[in-house]
């Protein structure tokens, strides 16, 4: 475990927001972020494979760790994406993955970022957007495992599948339908 630094002044981020799959491209994508790898953490056994997080009995959630540059990207850069790909009042999980390993968490590194999380949880629940209770939890972080290689930058290696996987689990939809109705509350 690490203090929430990677290497040459890289800091690091955690976010479950369901199938890590879908979580990567959205951050591996800007400016300032070094790398976004898919893995398992808050669990209670020692490298843990896909096989048996997908159980539900190891404690672990799908997630995805960012190595960011906090010169160029500001953790509530990375905070309002993570928002905007995930439904935070699902307790159950995500679209139609549910299970623990399924729910939504900020996993935070230090105190700043803790309360960055938790500030920005307070800002959605009064934007009232969704309407209900915010489940997704904040967490303080703990071990993380990288998943097997094949689920590294998975919409790169199978886009097709990816692309079949986000529009069939209503995750697209759901995106960018919160999407518009998020700006323009911000926008009255």
């Amino acid at each position: 475990m690490n203090n929430g630094y990677e290497k040459d002044n890289l800091k690091l981020a955690t976010f479950a927001g369901g199938c890590f799959w879908c979580m990567v491209q959205p951050f591996k994508e800007l400016d300032g972020v070094h790398k976004v790898i898919a893995g398992y953490t808050g669990g209670h056994i020692e490298n843990p494979t896909y096989e048996q997080v997908c159980t539900g009995n190891t404690g672990h959630y799908e997630a995805v760790q960012i190595s960011y540059d906090p010169e160029k990207v500001q953790y509530e850069k990375l905070l309002d994406i993570f928002w905007g790909q995930i439904d935070p009042t699902d307790p159950e999980g995500q679209f139609f993955d549910k299970g623990s390993q399924y729910q939504t968490a900020i996993f935070y590194h230090d105190d700043e970022q803790r309360k960055l999380a938790e500030e920005s949880k307070r800002s959605l629940e009064r934007e009232g957007v969704f309407g209900n209770t915010i489940a997704t939890q904040i967490i303080k972080a703990s071990e993380f495992y990288p998943a097997e290689e094949y689920h590294q930058d998975y919409y790169l290696k199978n886009p097709e599948h990816y692309n079949r996987y986000k529009i069939g689990s209503g995750r697209a939809a759901f995106i960018e339908t919160t999407c518009r109705i998020r700006e323009s509350k911000r926008e009255n």
